[in-house]
């Protein structure tokens, strides 16, 4: 059997669980939540729109579960980061509504294989960032009772209760409130999402979880010295704590000669002041790129990045989160959600076997779930 035919075989059985798609925050952001203009079974449509995703390529991509991002920036704060995430929540529920016959919606371990019995991409959704609860229990609550089922502790800056991996250090990880959120996630079954925080939030919060928590969508610091990547001794307590590393696609988090690159334009655009997500950063980072060509990012970091996680943390603790929509470029060969393939291919080639594919595409992440009470017997602890 050829490599190809091998992992089309088990994709088949154990297809891919992802971490992480930023698809709602692009569709809010080209057109408005509307989607009669981004029609999900159009791919060419969607590719002249922008998006890495839509429904025939997660086919093609053997995706077979989704944790689709109800992401707003950490910009917005307050009841306007609440009200932006309710949004992103109903746009997610519109989205899977809209097309029932691919989209299933899902909460739990069973939710899942049901989806995959059916036919159908099982669609989780996960909060990213501790702004979007607004410093608020009763709000974590509800976005449980909608349907969330991980929240990011941070996003790119601290909260008042958690600190972040890009901004300046305030609390040295997680304060009192912090832990009495990330122990009410426990109780409730909202899986805890280190990926954005500090190292020593990280730290703290596996000091204080009882559940396994997982990186939605972070790589391994010795191999991309990048503040968002997972430093060793973390991932060596995941085998203790029972977590998981969903590996990302992002070139700066997997290439070095990326994220040197990209460290070189945010100083150079420093002077001209700095505001996340807004089109006048966005201008300024085009023209700086056309001017300094960025390197290319390449399966081969992304490999990088798996083997040393599972070196680190064992192959029971890596899976995949590839942040598509969530970045405007990805390394060669894994340029939108048909990438997954090529990707197992090259791991196939590298020696793994079938048993540690499956556990990468998806058992991992359900044994996570399971482990943390997302299941039909855990539902209703909010």
């Amino acid at each position: 059997m050829s490599t190809r035919a091998r992992v089309a075989d088990l994709l088949r059985d154990h297809p891919v669980l992802d971490g992480h798609n930023d698809l709602l925050w692009a569709a809010r952001e080209l057109v408005g939540y509307d989607f009669d203009r981004l029609e999900l079974t159009d791919s060419a449509a969607c590719r002249g729109i922008g998006t890495h995703t839509d429904l025939p390529r997660l086919r093609q991509g053997g995706v077979g579960a989704q944790f689709w991002s109800v992401f707003v920036p950490a910009t917005l704060a307050g009841d306007a980061a609440v009200v932006a995430t309710l949004e992103q929540v109903d746009a997610a529920h519109t989205m899977i509504g809209r097309y029932a016959d691919a989209l299933a919606l899902a909460t739990t371990v069973e939710d899942v294989e049901r989806a995959w019995r059916s036919g159908r991409v099982a669609s989780l959704m996960g909060a990213e960032g501790g702004h979007q609860i607004g410093g608020s229990l009763g709000t974590l609550r509800m976005l449980h009772r909608l349907g969330v089922r991980y929240l990011t502790l941070t996003h790119n800056d601290n909260v008042p209760w958690a600190d972040s991996a890009t901004d300046e250090p305030v609390l040295g990880g997680l304060s009192d409130l912090g832990r009495e959120v990330v122990a009410e996630m426990n109780r409730i079954g909202v899986l805890v999402d280190l990926s954005h925080t500090s190292a020593d939030t990280m730290r703290d919060a596996l000091d204080t979880t009882t559940q396994p928590v997982v990186f939605s969508h972070s790589s391994a610091r010795a191999v991309t010295d990048h503040p968002r990547n997972v430093p060793d001794d973390v991932l060596g307590r995941l085998s203790g704590n029972g977590g998981l590393c969903m590996v990302t696609f992002v070139p700066h988090f997997v290439n070095q000669g990326v994220r040197d690159w990209d460290a070189e334009m945010q100083e150079a655009l420093a002077p001209h002041g700095y505001a996340a997500y807004s089109p006048e950063e966005e201008a300024l980072e085009s023209r700086w790129a056309e001017e300094h060509p960025p390197p290319r990012a390449s399966v081969a970091d992304v490999v990088a990045h798996l083997e040393h996680v599972r070196e680190v943390a064992g192959i029971e603790h890596v899976g995949l989160g590839g942040d598509y929509d969530g970045v405007g470029m990805l390394p060669d060969g894994l340029e939108d959600v048909t990438g997954y393939p090529v990707l197992l291919e090259a791991l196939a080639e590298r020696g793994w076997s079938d048993s540690d594919l499956a556990a990468l595409t998806s058992r991992n992440v359900l044994r996570v779930m399971h482990d943390a009470g997302l299941t039909d017997a855990g539902e209703g602890r909010a």
